[in-house]
C-alpha cells in the first residue's frame, strides 16, 4: 500500500481521536448541573471528573483569577492564579495537537506494515487500538511540564509531579482509542481495495517461536522480575542527583515496571496464585501475538516489530487489567466506575519493554534464518485465517 492511500486512514484516525478527546474534556462541566448526581451517582460522579479532567479545558480554580495557587508548602501563593491561566490553555493545546501527531505518523506506518485485508482485519483494529492508546499516553506526557508550571510550583518535587500527571487520562484512551481505531481500520480496508498485491510474508515456524520466546523473556523481565516488590522497592529509592531530578523512584517504576508481584505470605495463597496466573496469560498473549506477528506483515522490518510488540503489551495489560476487575469483589462493591480506575495503567512501561521486545524478536529472527533463501510473499485468502508456516525466511530489513 502506498504512503497516499494509507495516509487517508491515518488522517481520519487521528482527527476522529482528537476530536472524542476534546469533546470528553468539554462534557465536563454536565457532570455540575443540577441533579447530576441524583442521576448518576455521587460516586460516579466523581469517577467520571476525574477521568475527564486531564481533557478538559476548563482551569481548576486555583488558577481563575483572583485565586490563589498552591506553592507546595502547604500555604497559598502571595501570585494570582491568573497569570497561570495562560500556561494552562498552552498544555491542553500542546496535549491534543501532540495526540493528532503521534497517532497519525503511527497508524501511517502500521496501517502499510499490516493494512485490514486478506484477513488481517482483526490484528490491524487490535494494533492501531492499542497504538491510539500509546499516542494518548505520550501526548499527555510531553504536555505536563507546562501543567506543572501552571500550578505556579514547578520545581517544588518535578519528577513525582510528572509521574502523577503522565498516568492520568488513562480511561479515557480506552474507549476513544478504539473508536478512532475501528474507523481507521475501516477506512483502510476501503482504501486498500486496488492497491495491488498485498501479501504475508512466509515465515518459517521454528525461527518464529524462538523470536517469540525472546521477545516474550523481555516483557516476563519487567513483569515479574523487576515488578517484585523488593526490587520494586530499590528501584523507587535509587540515590537522585538532586534537583529538577530528585525522586525519581515514581517515574522509573511508571516506565520500567508492567506490573506488581507481591510476596505469596502476605495474602492468601489461592487469591495469590490466581493472580499470578493473570500475570501468566499476559505473557501468554504476548507471545502468540509475537509467533503471528512476522507472517502477518507485509515485510518485517524491525520498526514493525518494534511497534507490533508495543501493541501486544497494552492489549496484554489490559485484558489482566479487565480480569482483576472481575476478580477483585471489593472494588465491585463501589460500582463499575471505580473498579474500572486502572485500566489503561502500564502504557509508558509497555512502551519501553515492547519497543525491547520487539529489537530482541527481530534480532533472533534474524539469527535463526540466516544462511537460509529468502521466499517470495504468498498470497492469502481473505478468509484464510493466519499464514502457514513455511519452510523459508523471511526478509528481514533493519
Amino acid at each position: 500500500m502506498t504512503y497516499r492511500r494509507a495516509a487517508i486512514p491515518a488522517l481520519v484516525g487521528g482527527l476522529l481521536l482528537t476530536a472524542l478527546l476534546w469533546w470528553a474534556g468539554a462534557s465536563a462541566d454536565a457532570l455540575h448541573l443540577p441533579g447530576s448526581g441524583s442521576v448518576l451517582g455521587g460516586q460516579a460522579v466523581t469517577e467520571l471528573e476525574r477521568w475527564l479532567a486531564p481533557w478538559a479545558y476548563d482551569p481548576p480554580a486555583a488558577l481563575r483569577p483572583g485565586a490563589g495557587t498552591y506553592d507546595g508548602t502547604g500555604d497559598a501563593a502571595v501570585t494570582d492564579g491568573g497569570r497561570y491561566l495562560s500556561l494552562h490553555t498552552t498544555a491542553l493545546q500542546i496535549r491534543f495537537c501532540a495526540v493528532f501527531a503521534f497517532f497519525v505518523p503511527g497508524a501511517l506506518f502500521l496501517v502499510r506494515r499490516l493494512p485490514p485485508v486478506h484477513g488481517r482485519m482483526p490484528a490491524a483494529l487490535l494494533t492501531l487500538w492499542a497504538w491510539g492508546m500509546v499516542a494518548g499516553t505520550l501526548a499527555v506526557g510531553v504536555s505536563t511540564p507546562w501543567l506543572i508550571a501552571a500550578g505556579g510550583h514547578g520545581s517544588y518535587r518535578f519528577l513525582p509531579q510528572l509521574a502523577g500527571l503522565i498516568s492520568s487520562g488513562r480511561q479515557m484512551l480506552v474507549v476513544t482509542a478504539l473508536v478512532a481505531a475501528t474507523v481507521t481500520a475501516l477506512v483502510a480496508r476501503a482504501t486498500a481495495q486496488g492497491a495491488g498485491p498485498l501479501p504475508r510474508t512466509p515465515v518459517p515456524a521454528r525461527p518464529a517461536r524462538l523470536a517469540a520466546t525472546a521477545g516474550t523473556a523481555a516483557v516476563g523481565f519487567s513483569l515479574l522480575v523487576l515488578s517484585y516488590e523488593t526490587v520494586a522497592a530499590a528501584i523507587q529509592t535509587l540515590p537522585s542527583p538532586g534537583g529538577l531530578l530528585d525522586e525519581p523512584g515514581d517515574l522509573l517504576r511508571q516506565w520500567l515496571l508492567l506490573g506488581a508481584v507481591t510476596n505469596p505470605a502476605g495474602a492468601p495463597l489461592g487469591d495469590w496464585l490466581l493472580y499470578r496466573a493473570v500475570d501468566v496469560l499476559v505473557l501468554v498473549l504476548v507471545w502468540w501475538a509475537l509467533r503471528l506477528l512476522p507472517g502477518l506483515l507485509t515485510r518485517v522490518t524491525v520498526p514493525a516489530m518494534a511497534a507490533g510488540a508495543v501493541s501486544a503489551t497494552v492489549l496484554g495489560l489490559l485484558v489482566s487489567q479487565v480480569l482483576r476487575i472481575a476478580l477483585d469483589a471489593q472494588g465491585m462493591r463501589y460500582g463499575l466506575l471505580y473498579a474500572s480506575g486502572n485500566l489503561g495503567n502500564g502504557v509508558p512501561a509497555a512502551l519501553t519493554w515492547g519497543v525491547v521486545a520487539g529489537l530482541v524478536a527481530t534480532a533472533t529472527l534474524r539469527a535463526a534464518t540466516s544462511g537460509e533463501e529468502p521466499a517470495q510473499p504468498a498470497e492469502s485468502s481473505e478468509a484464510g485465517g493466519f499464514p502457514e508456516p513455511a519452510s523459508a525466511t523471511p526478509p528481514v530489513e533493519p
